[in-house]
């Protein structure tokens, strides 16, 4: 995203205005789109900066591969620290102070962490392996997000300049072994090595977004060839002289047609980058390329207009401060900003990149004192960039970890049955002892509702509360949202002949530890089968993630309903969330299509299957993150409890989901017991923290409730399970 500045340090070249007018209208749609203005597709705005990054750093260094002078690595990279280090380690460290204060220790050592990542240049590997979907985010979103584009292009650039040397003196090779070869020998055979660097890196790309958007949004090797593309418009400038003048005004307005077109025409739903990426890349391109000669109806006068010029000059530094100002700000008022006031904070970081600019980067990128010996400019970014990460790791380490007072602990559940002599019912053995587990974990959550602190032993811990997830969702055996293949995961006891399959989305996954337990207690085999925000119901979603029809899910949910007509599976449990009516996905939860689709995919897994089937009822939604409500409230645990009423909790939809599987011969598992009182819903049992986000539960809890749901998983199945 620097859009580098390099051509203030070209001599032999005339400042480009348009280019600096180009900037300014990038940072603009950039801002635009973070804002929430109406301009669905401004993030593209980063993908222009990355091809003018290409060009002109691609231009600098060819400048001096060209002309026969070396290529100084230590002058490049002193130059660079010297542009973009001095405020991007004021932001960094201004945003994890400010984040410590605002959001409490649990978030606040988070983003120490993104800090300690970002002022490394890998921040952007960080958001992709925590799967962070830029376009869309649900829940706690970094207020360093912003630094993946940096993280990108200091990576491209740690190999670019190696990369465009090696292919330069392979072609100097050649040139000396056929001496009678035309002199611009060497300059094609290096557009040919860069332009299979941009083919391979392209291909990654739209291959990536398909299987795995996160790792192709962030990642160097799927953004690459954006910035490869502006190294080679810089290399075949020389052969624009041969283009008329008319025609490469042209392409220049085509080119800003298609850059306009992409900030309007794109959105969330557009899978991104992939091939979708070409329009605004090739679109810089030729704005890029018809700016090479000074053009009257070309584009250049336009973009050079002076009011974008002071906005392109600051468009570095405003790109750092809008996304911190815009994330942070909520949690500074308290309460969530509309388009106004998010209008106001991205002005008030404008101001703020200017006086960065003007006192900080701007008397560090002149500094006789740094230029002068590119030993002292290069130790001087080093040290910048060591003491950011150590600042920020110092953060991470002397900030304690919440933790509550006194101990409590969860009993564990007895799993004997009740004798019906000595019962005051007539129930069934398997239904008394699935009644008394519920009385055994309902007396805890009704007391631990009355309990004010958070317990001092509790498991997991707020710190690890994260990362207290089930198998399925480490190991590559839950899709994500654009992964609709079928993975070959086997749990349990895996040389059994009966199998068990576990079907849905990420709220079945989350049942996993129970039932894995109870597929190795009666020797069975486990096979999961879950996917992000795809319910198992025969009924069409939209995913608000993607921005549009969830076709995956639909993909998917076929591929493995024909994948159980091979395993015949004796028990086939089915859970879901309850949360997408409140998530927007086009679809009424509990309501005629919704319920008729439970009813649908009910009988077509009986019909092909022949197994019994299981409906688990689901959890109560906290809307927000627990651990980090639990951080701000160690005395008063009550303060994070979950409402037992809409849209928190969904009671008309428990009986109705339960008379469906009635009505085709399915069991159901009422969860509330596990969760509920009278009123509110608990967020901790005992001292086991039930929520490790804000609507999934711990693995930790789920374990804890296998006699509870084992017993249960019997009743519905009439002991079949």
């Amino acid at each position: 995203m620097a859009g580098s500045g390099y051509e203030a340090q070209m001599p032999r070249r005339e400042r480009r205005r348009d280019i600096q007018g180009l900037r300014a209208v990038a940072i603009l749609a950039v801002v635009a789109y973070h804002a929430g203005l109406p301009l669905p597709g401004g993030y593209v705005g980063v993908d222009v900066f990355f091809v003018i990054s290409g060009f002109l750093i691609t231009q600098l260094l060819w400048d001096q591969l060209s002309t026969g002078r070396r290529l100084s690595f230590a002058d490049f990279y002193a130059r660079r620290g010297r542009r973009l280090l001095p405020s991007a380690v004021l932001v960094i460290l201004v945003t994890v102070a400010t984040s410590i204060a605002v959001l409490g220790p649990l978030e606040g050592v988070a983003v120490a962490k993104d800090g300690v990542a970002c002022a490394l240049y890998v921040g952007n590997y960080r958001f992709a392996l925590q799967a962070t979907n830029y376009l869309n985010a649900q829940g706690p979103t970094s207020p360093l997000l912003n630094y993946w584009s940096l993280g990108v292009e200091e990576q491209f650039y740690l190999v670019w300049p190696a990369l465009l040397l090696a292919v330069s003196l392979v072609g100097l090779r050649a040139r000396g072994r056929h001496r009678r070869a035309a002199p611009d020998r060497r300059h094609w055979k290096v557009i040919g090595g860069m332009a299979v660097v941009g083919v391979i890196s392209f291909w990654a790309c739209v291959t990536l977004t398909r299987s795995d958007q996160p790792l192709a949004f962030f990642s160097l090797p799927t953004r690459a060839w954006e910035l490869a593309a502006g190294g080679l418009l810089a290399l075949a400038v020389p052969q624009v002289g041969r283009i008329p003048g008319w025609i490469l005004g042209i392409v220049g307005w085509v080119g800003v047609g298609a850059v306009i077109w992409s900030f309007v025409a794109f959105g969330p739903q557009t899978p991104f980058p992939g091939t979708a990426a070409l329009v605004p890349v090739a679109g810089t391109g030729a704005v890029l390329v018809a700016g090479t000669r000074p053009l009257g109806l070309g584009p250049a006068r336009l973009l050079s207009f002076a009011g974008l010029q002071p906005i392109g000059t600051v468009s570095y530094t405003w790109y750092l401060w809008h996304w911190p100002a815009l994330v942070l700000a909520p949690h500074i008022v308290g309460h969530r900003l509309q388009l106004g006031p998010k209008v106001l904070v991205c002005l008030i970081s404008l101001l703020l990149a200017t006086l960065t600019t003007v006192l900080l980067e701007q008397p560090v990128r002149r500094s006789t004192w740094l230029s002068a010996h590119k030993v002292r400019g290069l130790a001087t970014s080093g040290a910048l960039t060591v003491c950011t990460a150590l600042a920020a790791m110092a953060v991470v380490a002397e900030v304690p970890p919440p933790v509550g007072a006194g101990h409590v602990a969860a009993s564990r559940l007895v799993t004997a049955r009740p004798s019906v002599r000595d019962s005051p019912t007539t129930l069934p053995p398997a239904v008394a002892t699935a009644d008394t587990l519920d009385s055994q974990v309902n007396r805890l959550v009704v007391q631990s509702l009355a309990s004010s602190q958070v317990p001092a032993n509790l498991q997991p811990s707020l710190a690890d509360a994260a990362g207290d997830v089930p198998a399925p969702f480490v190991d590559g055996c839950f899709n994500g949202f654009t992964d609709a293949s079928v993975h070959s995961c086997l749990y349990g006891d895996r040389s059994s002949s009966r199998t068990i399959v576990l079907f849905g989305d990420s709220h079945a996954a989350m049942w996993f530890p129970a039932i894995d337990n109870i597929a190795n207690q009666q020797h069975d085999a486990l096979v999961v089968m879950a996917k992000a925000t795809c319910p198992p119901l025969a009924i069409s979603i939209f995913s608000p993630d993607l921005g549009r029809p969830y076709t995956e899910c639909t993909q998917w949910r076929a591929a493995e309903l024909q994948r159980m007509t091979y395993l015949h599976p004796a028990v086939v449990i089915l859970g879901f969330s309850r949360e997408y009516g409140i998530a927007n996905d086009h679809v009424v939860v509990d309501g005629p299509a919704w319920l008729s689709g439970l009813s649908q995919m009910i009988q077509s897994i009986q019909r092909e299957t022949g197994a019994r089937v299981v409906v688990m009822g689901d959890d109560p939604y906290p809307q927000q993150s627990v651990p980090g409500c639990l951080s701000q409230n160690l005395a008063d645990a009550g303060a994070c409890a979950i409402p037992k009423h809409y849209p928190y909790y969904n009671p008309g939809g428990i009986p109705q989901e339960e008379s469906v599987a009635a009505s085709t011969g399915a069991g159901y598992v009422d969860t509330d017991p596990w969760f509920c009182a009278a009123t509110a819903c608990a967020v901790v049992v005992g001292n086991l923290l039930v929520y490790r986000d804000d609507n999934h539960i711990t693995a930790t809890y789920a374990d804890w409730l296998t006699p509870a749901i084992s017993a249960h998983l019997e009743v519905a199945t009439d002991g079949a399970l």
